[in-house]
Parts: structure tokens; sequence; C-alpha cells
């Protein structure tokens, strides 16, 4: 094997000479790289071996955190030699995709306390401007990224697209869902809403042949984290979506390990495994390091919820309803413990946090970007007379305890604060549950003595998976029957199909659309949608009652080299 092709095969798999390259460290091991992998663009080795190259960017480049005039650039240098220098890096922002006009120059440093991932807070920009960018460290230079400015929150806006994902498992398949997205060029960003990655061992949730996770063990330190991170994003189809938009990201369970909470886990054994607190600050960190995400403060790995302003059209705010506030989960549906005020999904901090961003908001939509599935799941309708059990849905037959259901108080106080404030236009973004829902919010929304026929509080639309599977085949059918059933408020469940939502907002209306891939099994097959499965829900301006199947959003049209550069040709940029 040449040596060029060696050094590429010892970064991308389980250890050898490169341990810090390869983001795992460790072993000796001469390990196969993850297959279905892009390639990078390097260049023609020379005859003098001590001319090599002393990078490589092997991982792509992302952005996200967009505000009016700054946004994260990310990209992480894969030194050719194991030596634990400091790399001296140059950020660069253009407004042309040939990096010629140059807007703003940045210094950075990779450094091995870092896992030599380089992000850069490139500020002084100008608010809602497509920009390019691109890092090098002397002649070696990155692929380049196309990323956005927010509008500033005062300015008149009348329309926003993004896409909303989540749930993207490696050894289920490809991710196809990831192409479909970069696909649709004309996006202002991406919303993924947690399990970026997942942290089991080789065949423990997934067995799709040659993409087995690296390392093959679940990972538990710092250097598992890592090389998980740096497996994922080896990928050619989730680097495109990094490539082509800004992302605004929040970690669920798997980024840490599953049914996760603020003092433990479901998938944690103190015993085998170490302390808690240890592997949950080691999951932070490693996920600081490898998304493009603004801490609050520097070194601050374990604060993530914070909001965004695009223009004057949404105020979105991120939760984060895993590990920074959560109780333990209750075991039992039927334990009246869910309905208890002193059960908190959130803290009491961050709740404030939320309240706040709703009363104080002044746009035409509120966003809340989170986890975890809000409306009622109910598997029977066993109402209450008390007026409080019934706000609290007092029916003791909710199915899923890790969701908001297990944490009725909390739920009830933010549906409280919305209704008692007017404050209307709410939007609930969800991931989690490798399923597509769309349900209308009601304090209770039993058909007996609950408030169906009152207004909706809110809306919420719950994204299906990029590739972790949802219900078996024939149950998700049922599923679809039987569960609006028990549950009149749930107005579009389907329970199986991988895919994404698109959002479309204007004035007027808020839109998902949800878009299913072809098949996430064939390589050919990627990015392909299954157009006889998309589905269309829509809320209108002052009232959140859901009305399906109006007609699809029409792309932008309008594409300008200053606000809209022209598409991205990805392939020609990674090859």
């Amino acid at each position: 094997m040449d040596r060029k092709r060696r050094t590429l095969v010892q970064a991308l798999g389980a250890g050898g000479a490169l341990s810090l390259a390869g983001c795992g460290g460790g072993s000796s091991s001469s390990a196969a790289p993850p297959a279905n992998t892009p390639t990078p663009s390097l260049p023609d080795e020379p005859d003098a071996p001590d001319a090599l190259p002393g990078v490589f960017f092997l991982h792509g480049v992302a952005s996200g955190d967009p505000l009016s005039d700054r946004v994260i650039l990310w990209t992480r240098v894969t030194p050719d030699l194991d030596s634990g220098e400091d790399v001296a890096v140059t950020v660069t922002v253009a407004s042309d995709l040939a990096m010629q006009q140059t807007v703003a120059s940045y210094t950075a440093t990779a450094s091995a306390s870092s896992d030599y991932c380089v992000k850069q807070d490139a500020t002084g920009l100008q608010p809602d401007r497509w920009y390019y960018y691109q890092f090098s460290v002397g002649d070696q230079v990155s692929p380049v990224g196309r990323t956005r400015t927010f509008p500033a929150s005062e300015t008149f806006i009348d329309r926003a697209r993004f896409a909303v994902v989540s749930c993207s498992n490696y050894p289920y398949g490809f991710f196809s869902v990831y192409r479909a997205v970069a696909n649709h060029a004309d996006l202002d960003f991406v919303l993924h809403l947690g399990d970026y990655l997942y942290e089991y061992g080789a065949g423990e949730y997934g067995d799709f042949p040659e993409r087995d996770p690296q390392p093959p063990h679940e990972m538990i330190t710092l250097a598992d984290y890592r090389q998980r991170h740096a497996q994922y994003k080896t990928d050619e189809d989730l680097q495109a979506v990094h490539q082509q938009f800004p992302m605004i990201a929040v970690w669920d369970d798997h980024e840490s390990t599953d049914n996760s909470y603020r003092d433990g886990a479901g998938n944690h054994d103190p015993l085998t495994e170490g302390d808690w607190a240890a592997r949950k600050q080691i999951s932070q960190q490693a996920y600081f390091e490898w998304l493009p995400i603004r801490p609050r403060e520097p070194g601050n790995h374990s604060v993530i919820y914070r909001n965004f302003a695009f223009g004057d059209l949404i105020d979105l705010t991120m939760l984060d309803t895993r590990l920074e506030g959560r109780d333990e989960q209750l075991t039992i549906p039927a334990d009246p413990g869910r309905n208890d005020e002193d059960r908190h999904l959130i803290s009491e901090q961050q709740m404030d946090f939320l309240l706040n961003s709703l009363s104080e908001s002044n746009s035409q939509w509120r966003f809340i970007g989170q986890q975890v599935m809000f409306a009622q799941l109910n598997i029977a309708e066993i109402p209450s007379l008390s007026e409080r059990h019934a706000q609290l849905r007092g029916n003791l037959s909710a199915i899923n305890m890790d969701q908001w259901d297990g944490y009725a108080a909390d739920r009830l106080k933010i549906l409280n604060h919305i209704d008692d404030n007017d404050i209307d236009n709410v939007v609930i973004l969800t991931g989690d549950i490798h399923t597509s829902w769309a349900s209308e919010i009601y304090r209770n929304p039993g058909t007996l003595l609950g408030d169906l026929f009152d207004k909706a509080l809110a809306a919420e639309f719950v994204t299906p998976a990029v590739t972790s599977p949802g219900f078996p085949e024939g149950v998700a059918e049922l599923a679809g029957v039987v569960i609006p059933v028990a549950n009149p408020h749930i107005r579009y469940v389907e329970a199986k199909s991988r895919g994404f939502i698109l959002v479309d907002v204007t004035r007027q209306r808020a839109q998902g659309e949800f878009y299913y891939a072809q098949s996430i099994e064939s390589y050919d097959l990627r990015g392909q949608i299954n157009t006889a499965k998309t589905k269309v829900v829509t809320v209108k301006s002052g009232d959140s009652r859901i009305i399906e199947d109006q007609p699809l959003s029409r792309p932008r049209t309008l594409r300008t080299a200053f606000s809209h550069p022209p598409v991205l040709n990805t392939e020609e940029v990674i090859s």
C-alpha cells in the first residue's frame, strides 16, 4: 500500500500510528477505513518522502449557530505525523465561490487538546448575507463551505425555509436523507434535533454491511467519543449537508448514551462503565469539539439551550430536555408521579429562559426546537373530574415516560404561560422517536372532559429519522390508524419511513412538508425522494389547528450571487 493511502487508512480507522488523527487513540492495529466515505482530494505524492503534505482535511467543513453578524466555522485538521504540536490555521471568508473576493480572514489554532478540531466564530459579517469559507494550513486547503448570516431581528422578512432532521445511526444504512436535504439548495439552514450519532458497539444497533461503528465497542472514553464523531464526519452525505448550509443543533441521549438524564442513564452501568458525571462531561466535550456550535462561554460544554432570530419572522428557542435538568424517567406509565410538580424535564433556569423568550418575542412566529415529543400520547382516555388533573391529562394511560408525558407539570406550566399571555403562532419541532407526527397542542386534548374544542395553544411537528428504525412493518400501519382514535389531537402519524421535514414559513402560515427517502440501502438511490409518501401539514397565522394536504411550497426562484449564491456543486469540491 502506498504511503499516502496508508496514511488515510490510519486516519479513518481504529487507530494505528495516527492515534490522534483517527480521533480514537490507543490501538496499533491497521483497521480498514469506513466504507462508502469520500476520498479527500490530495496532491500527487512527490518522490521525496520529506516533501509530503503536513496535514489533511478528511472530515469536511461545517458552519453553525448563525447570528446577524457572525457564524461558527468548523473543520478538523488531521496532522500527517503525530507530533502533538499545535497547527496554525488560516480561515478565509469570501463573497464568491472562487474565494477571490475576501471579506474576512482569521487565524486559529488546531491543537491536540481539542482533537485538532478548529472552530472560528467569524465575527464582523453583514446581516442576511451568504458567504463562502475555507481553511488552510500552508499550501493545504480544505473544501470550500457555504454559509450565511441571519437577518437582523428588526428586519422585515417574508419567508424562511429550513430542514429538520434527527436520529442518524451510521450502522443502519446510508445517509440518503442528508443527501436529499443537501439537494434542496434554497434552504436557509438545517435544524438537527439530536441523536447526531449513536454510542453502541458493532452489531448492537444496526448491522448494515461495511458500516460498522468505530471504535467497534460502545463509546465510553473521550477517545471513543472522538473517534465515533470522526467516523460520522467522513460520510459524504453528511459532509454535503454541512458544506451547503449552517446547522443549528442540540444533543439528545445517544450523543452520551441511551435514555440519559441529569444524574444517570439507562444505558450506563457505573460498576463497569465508571462515573456517570465524568462520562457525561466527556460526551459533551466531544460534541462541542466536533459540532459547529457556539459555547455560552469558553470551556462551557454543559449548556446548549439558546435562541436565534431570523429577522422579524421567526424567533427560535432551542432546548435541552436531556442532560441539563431532567429527573430520572419513571418506569411505569400509570405512576401518578408523572403529574408531580416537583418532577422536571428542564431546570428552573431553563424554564425561565423559555418562558421569557416566548413573552419577549415580537416575531411573527415562535418556534421551539427540542428533543422529545411534547404532545400527549395515550392508549385510552380516562378523564378526571378534578380540574387540575384534567389539565394534567389525568388519564393514567400515557405510553412513554421519556417524553413530556412523564413530566406533565412542566408541560402544563408552558401551556398555561402561552394561554395566560395570549402568545400565538407557537410551533414545536421535535425529534427522538424515529417516526413522523403532526399534532395540535392542548392542555387536555380529551374529547370528553378535555379542551379539544377550544383554541389549540400550539402545534408540533415531529421529524422522522435519518436512518434509525421506526415501527416494524404492519405495526406501523396499524399505529397510524389506532393512535388518532385515542389521541384526536394527533392529526398525522407515519411510523416507519426515514426522511426529514422541510419547514416553509411565511407571514401567513407555517408549513411542514414530510419528505421520505426512496431507500437508505441503495447507494445509487441516495438523495431520491419517494414522492408518493410526501405529506403536507399547515398551520395558519393566528390559528394552531392543523390543515392537511395543502399544496407544496415553491422553491425559491430568485437566485443572485449577492443574496443567494449559485448552488455549490459539492461533488466537485470534495473530489
